[in-house]
């Protein structure tokens, strides 16, 4: 299904002046259109866009530049096979972990991704914690801005809540293997965190409770090991923190066409019956409503006022983002 026509070399017309002058005049074509879901770590902007792109014919490109490399998927908390749903991820667990993947490379990988799917006739969905790749390609790649128009739908969940909710996910990423996930590829003759994937939040802070084996009693390892998950969970908390900002003055600085969607009822009802209704209700089902307008230009679509949760104008967002940060 054709949402847009790419820009090509297209013929030119002439337009004859007096004395005989002919001037070409460019011919404008309309941007083909890539959706961008945006928010803080938690906040489930991965779950959003597999919704999106089961209900459009999308594919996803991963924006966060951890998740981008090989390895460590309970780590790095990567969408699983089942929770993909079918649907294609690009820039998903592509990069050796050994290396440095600059907001450069994401720029230029992810282009070709673009090409790849909107050549298929499908929709791009970008989707990730990253925002200095998101920056870097939406606000800094002249190609890009020439050739693509944006729709962004930003995911925000009340700091409280999404804290206790990053908590309890902690927890069970231990459960899943985390801890042993991470000592396979822990190496004590490197102590230099700042490269690759070992940047990952749950990588650092664990050196010190792998460097102490054979050294120190079990009861100390034990505490050593509690330390390293509450650490684990303060690291998580501050960079949800700090990725709002960053959301905050991207919006405040380029004044995107960014929807805020308010999740945080169901986080608050998450294990509760009836979840997936308040998650379809407040965030799948309005997503959909403003993606469908923006592809298809639906004026019946635009008729709908947005649900309550949804603030879409300049003049009631930041006031919202400001008590949201509190």
């Amino acid at each position: 299904m054709k949402i847009s026509v790419s820009a090509g070399k297209q013929a030119q017309p002439l337009v004859t002046f007096q004395r005989g002058i002919n001037i070409e005049l460019p011919f404008f074509r309309r941007k083909d259109k890539v959706v961008v879901v945006v928010g803080a770590t938690g906040t489930g902007k991965s779950r959003l866009a597999i919704d999106l792109a089961t209900r459009f014919p999308a594919e996803i490109v991963n924006s966060d530049k951890i998740q981008v490399y090989k390895g460590l998927d309970i780590c790095t908390n990567k969408v699983t096979e089942e929770e993909c749903q079918g649907v294609l991820h690009h820039l998903l667990g592509i990069v050796d972990p050994n290396v440095n993947f600059t907001s450069n490379d994401f720029c230029n990988h992810a282009s070709q991704s673009l090409d790849s799917i909107v050549g298929r006739d499908k929709v791009p969905i970008i989707a990730g914690g990253s925002n200095s790749y998101i920056k870097a390609l939406v606000n800094d790649d002249r190609e890009f801005r020439m050739r693509y128009e944006c729709c962004f739908l930003w995911v925000d969940v009340s700091l409280p809540v999404l804290h206790s909710f990053v908590s309890e996910r902690v927890d069970k990423m231990v459960e899943m293997g985390l801890v042993d996930e991470v000592k396979r590829v822990f190496n004590p003759h490197v102590s230099d965190y700042s490269c690759g994937i070992r940047r990952a939040i749950g990588v650092p802070e664990l050196d010190h409770y792998f460097r102490s084996e054979g050294v120190v009693d079990n009861k100390t390892r034990a505490r050593l090991l509690e330390a390293a998950i509450a650490k684990i969970k303060d690291n998580t908390c501050v960079l949800a923190c700090r990725q709002l900002q960053k959301i905050r003055r991207l919006y405040k600085q380029w004044k995107w066409n960014m929807h805020r969607i308010d999740a945080t009822d169901v986080f608050l009802r998450r294990g509760q019956s009836g979840a997936d209704d308040t998650w379809e209700k407040l965030v799948a089902g309005p997503s959909t409503m403003l993606v469908g307008q923006f592809l298809y230009d639906d004026d019946r679509m635009a008729t709908i006022a947005p649900p309550a949760n949804i603030i879409t104008t300049p003049q009631t967002l930041i006031p919202v983002i400001a008590t949201a940060t509190r």
